[in-house]
């Protein structure tokens, strides 16, 4: 299967999870961007207009709140799909990811084969 029409912009400020993630969407085919940071993701937004953002909630600079509604606000960038992976489990939490704009809000732990169905279900 080749996604590599598509761009992936993973933003989180856990190494780990970064390489992981990174992996896992390169293997499927995707063109991937790394972000550490909210002040990071927010250039690679400018710069590339990726398709998919993977986005933390909890990082310095922005948080991943502020980025999804600079992408949903935004009428160059609105196309792109937000998915939160964040331990911001509580439903006040995950209820404010979908007012800030989100497609899907999963809570880590999160499946990564649910992740790659959902990411391909939003850029179908």
């Amino acid at each position: 299967m080749k996604n590599n029409k598509f761009t992936v912009l993973i933003a989180d400020d856990e190494p780990n999870i970064l390489l992981s993630l990174e992996f896992l969407m390169k293997k499927e085919g995707y063109r991937v961007l790394i972000a550490r940071d909210g002040a990071e993701a927010y250039e690679l937004i400018q710069r590339e207009k990726p398709d998919l953002l993977l986005l933390d909630i909890m990082m310095p600079h922005m948080n991943g709140y502020e980025l999804c509604q600079f992408v949903k606000q935004s009428p160059e960038h609105q196309h792109g799909k937000v998915i939160f992976l964040s331990a911001k489990s509580r439903d006040t939490e995950i209820q404010k990811g979908y007012d800030a704009g989100a497609d899907l809000y999963l809570p880590k732990p999160f499946s990564t084969r649910e992740l790659m169905a959902k990411a391909q279900e939003l850029l179908a």
